[in-house]
């Protein structure tokens, strides 16, 4: 089997989690800078197999698409361009940050940890890919 890496996409940064080859566990993989994402993509699926990539979709609470969801399109369509032939499914994140935040305080992260949005990012992409695990 090949790993699902999901990415909770930014505008200055993105977090990214993949599963393990078996596809049961999510871990969180790391955060990197926005402008180096399609890079740091095309790296990792030389090296590791990949079959499918999840990327946040953010929603508002009565269903319509967020902001930043122009922005995720604009990558998404550069992602076709670069990866054709990876998959790419959607997947809601409403509340992944608050829940990643809540993750942090309940691991007894100290408060100057908790101001790491890096690690918020990262942990809201490993929720985002526990969630598509947990209900397929």
């Amino acid at each position: 089997m090949a790993r699902i890496l999901a990415i909770d996409y930014g505008t200055k940064r993105t977090g990214i989690a993949v599963t393990d080859e078996y596809q049961m566990i999510a871990s969180g993989l790391t955060t990197v800078a926005t402008k180096e994402l399609l890079p740091f993509l095309k790296d990792y699926i030389s090296k590791e197999k990949v079959e499918l990539f999840l990327v946040g979709e953010p929603k508002q609470m009565n269903n319509d698409v967020s902001e930043s969801e122009a922005s995720i399109q604009t990558f998404l369509n550069k992602l076709s361009k670069n990866i054709p032939d990876m998959p790419v499914k959607r997947v809601d994140e409403r509340f992944t940050s608050k829940m990643a935040m809540q993750t942090m305080i309940d691991s007894g992260l100290s408060k100057g940890k908790r101001k790491n949005k890096a690690l918020v990012d990262e942990i809201s992409a490993t929720i985002i890919l526990q969630s598509y695990l947990y209900h397929q």
